[in-house]
């Protein structure tokens, strides 16, 4: 199972369901929390753990697994790969490779042979040598927490002085990560850079991070974007006077709180399905989401024991 109870970050750990209780861990990370569980249905084995530091990280618990992984690493120097679609004999597979420039190209593996063979390219019209940089980034909040992102620049340009698209994510309970993002590559193709930050109460930083963000909508949370521009600003990679933000869903809440709150700090902004007003957001929580209320919340605000901070926060 995956549990971080006792601990700040998501670990895989062997639980006995009788005696309901923890065994021991099999894997953690002490700066991320653990993704996911490989496993070998044919050998019975676990195959790896993985996690998301500024990329996907794998943690091999099986040679055999990880010298699988060696030998396509060794193939397609460059580019991430994923190794699944396995049979039930598990020696044939379907290698996916990708990276910030290619978001998914597939071989067929013959494990007995080591042969790959090419078989389809998901945007074959993309060409890699057009693309543009994705670069990871970090800097510190007003009050000294680390912020994690994503700095994309139009190829060819030098880091000075750009115009700038914020594009704060989804979710909120949600993260960015490196790879291929269609929107990012689209307006660094029109010339401008692109930043995407992983404010407080974004996922796979554990817990304590997760729960800063609690209550925190166009509080501290904006503050984490607004400080993203500033450091832009103040690195010279930024032209104040073309900054804009964008977003959907708890990025288009974020963009409407950027224009509201710091209306100085940006030139224009694109709401793509945000919430603005907190009361009609909780009123209209679907059915199915029911579960998920009292999680909202405690998280986001109590329209009744919360109305004064939620109506601050609209």
């Amino acid at each position: 199972v995956s549990s971080n109870i006792g601990r700040d970050k998501s670990t895989i750990v062997e639980y006995d369901l009788a005696a309901r209780k923890e065994v021991k861990e099999i894997y953690g990370n002490p700066e991320y929390d653990v993704d996911g569980l490989g496993y070998s249905e044919k050998r019975k084995v676990l195959t790896m753990a993985y996690y998301t530091s500024w990329k996907r990280e794998n943690h091999y618990l099986d040679k055999e697994t990880e010298a699988e992984y060696k030998k396509m690493q060794e193939k397609f120097k460059g580019y991430e790969i994923g190794i699944y679609g396995n049979n039930i004999a598990e020696d044939k597979f379907v290698v996916w490779t990708g990276n910030d420039k290619v978001a998914a190209k597939y071989y067929f593996y013959d494990k007995k042979t080591g042969e790959t063979k090419f078989l389809a390219d998901a945007f074959p019209w993309l060409k890699e040598e057009h693309m543009a940089t994705m670069k990871p980034v970090q800097y510190k909040s007003r009050d000294g927490v680390t912020i994690h992102g994503y700095l994309t620049l139009a190829k060819g340009t030098e880091a000075k002085n750009l115009p700038v698209v914020i594009n704060p994510h989804g979710g909120p309970w949600a993260r960015d990560d490196w790879g291929f993002n269609n929107e990012a590559q689209l307006f660094a193709n029109r010339g401008y850079a692109v930043l995407q930050m992983n404010f407080r109460g974004s996922t796979g930083y554990g817990k304590e991070f997760w729960l800063k963000s609690q209550k925190q909508w166009g509080k501290t949370m904006q503050d984490d974007i607004t400080d993203g521009v500033q450091w832009l600003i103040k690195e010279g990679i930024a032209d104040a006077k073309r900054v804009a933000i964008y977003g959907g869903s708890y990025g288009g809440y974020a963009t409407l709180a950027g224009v509201t709150y710091t209306p100085d700090l940006y030139a224009c902004s694109v709401d793509y399905v945000g919430v603005s007003n907190m009361f009609t957001f909780m009123k209209t929580i679907p059915p199915y989401w029911e579960p998920y209320k009292a999680m909202f919340y405690e998280m986001v605000g109590d329209p009744v024991k919360d109305s004064a901070l939620l109506a601050e926060v609209s």
